[in-house]
């Protein structure tokens, strides 16, 4: 089940959650948007990480891919093509009635696209934005969720037999606007169906939650980076997170330009540093870690200590060095063998005084207690 962050309004006036005509300027001004507690966590459906959109029943005016495109959706007032105006989102046809005494489209017709997330996990919120869509979003939208093995394709998860799972039950959505719904549904999902009623424009999909990985793939990869998002790496407190989220910088690919890792803002107060404190995998035995400044040039962070903790993260005590506090060069890869193994649940990565970092890796392998705490995850998410 969901609840919405953002209550649509009165339902009961199908014109009530219409958003103003475009009136010129700036396409944003008038955008409602929402501050999401959610957000915080790493986007399954991120389309750099692995994730599409694998089918859609109808995509006549915008095609379905432009649901998982990073970054908000860009409007052009005067962009049209042979079918009508070019939008930056997914959206389909009008749909009719039966005909001319039953013009409109009965009350269960709607369309539907089917995604793939780019890693199984935990979902604990959904955002439906449909920037730009004022007139021409759906009335009310229904997401659902599901969790087959191996590479479904289309036929196998609209096959009879397959369970979805409702997790947000049909709602009413507000155009031009960021649609955000919480997700209490404590189960694994791999992939998700979007259903708008009946017809319209949704410009991106957004969905927050938790990875959890199979152990068994986990296993076959034997030496891994324990702290990825991909792996089930959580970024659970940072100093700083004005320009952009530290959960970047555990993202498994590389960095493509200046805001694509963490920077935070200039820190002025003598004696103190910016930090982000992550949660691995599992508990594991770290070999190397990787911290790359690429992009990151003027404003670089100057020195890093990267310390480990293995058990509660809340008892100062239970913390140890595992990297000294070592010099970092700009727009660089750098790359630390550690002398031993090192165990540990958690890491914190401190930057003096302050700067960017575009990605870190944590390489090692899980203990025997790390495997078997995620296999019982697993389990109970998977059930």
């Amino acid at each position: 089940m969901s609840v919405p962050a953002t209550p649509a309004a009165d339902a009961t006036d199908p014109h009530a959650n219409d958003a103003q005509p475009y009136a010129g300027g700036d396409p944003y001004a008038d955008y409602r948007g929402g501050d999401f507690s959610f957000t915080s966590l790493v986007d399954l459906a991120d389309r750099r990480l692995g994730a599409g959109v694998i089918a859609a029943n109808d995509e006549f005016f915008a095609e379905r891919e432009n649901l998982l495109t990073p970054g908000p959706a860009v409007f052009d007032p005067e962009r049209f093509g042979h079918k009508g105006k070019i939008m930056d989102g997914w959206e389909t046809r009008r749909r009719r009635g039966a005909d001319g005494d039953h013009p409109f489209p009965t009350e269960d017709e709607h369309d539907w696209a089917l995604i793939r997330l780019a890693a199984p996990g935990v979902i604990r919120g959904v955002i439906v934005d449909t920037a730009h869509f004022r007139g021409n979003y759906p009335q009310a939208v229904t997401v659902e969720a599901t969790a087959l093995p191996g590479n479904p394709g289309p036929e196998d998860l609209l096959a009879d037999g397959v369970k979805w799972e409702e997790i947000v039950p049909r709602t009413p959505v507000r155009g031009h606007a960021a649609n955000g719904f919480e997700v209490t549904a404590e189960r694994r999902f791999t992939h998700l169906r979007l259903k708008q009623h009946p017809d319209g424009g949704v410009a991106r999909l957004r969905v927050h939650g938790e990875v959890v990985p199979d152990p068994e793939w986990l296993d076959v990869l034997g030496t891994l980076d324990l702290v990825s998002v991909l792996h089930g790496g959580t970024c659970e407190d940072a100093s700083d997170r004005f320009y952009s989220s530290p959960t970047q910088i555990i993202r498994p690919d590389l960095s493509r330009k200046m805001d694509d890792g963490w920077e935070n803002r200039r820190r002025r107060v003598r004696g103190t540093n910016d930090w982000v404190r992550f949660r691995l995998a599992a508990q594991g035995e770290i070999r190397a870690i990787e911290i790359d400044t690429a992009y990151l040039k003027g404003n670089s962070a100057g020195w890093a200590r990267l310390s480990g903790c293995d058990g509660n993260p809340d008892d100062a005590s239970s913390w140890f060095e595992i990297l000294p506090r070592t010099r970092l060069q700009p727009d660089t890869p750098h790359r630390f063998v550690l002398p031993r193994r090192v165990t540990a649940t958690h890491v914190r990565l401190d930057v003096y005084p302050d700067g960017g970092l575009a990605r870190m890796r944590v390489h090692g392998d899980l203990t025997e207690d790390g495997r078997a705490a995620l296999v019982r995850r697993f389990d109970e998410l998977s059930g």
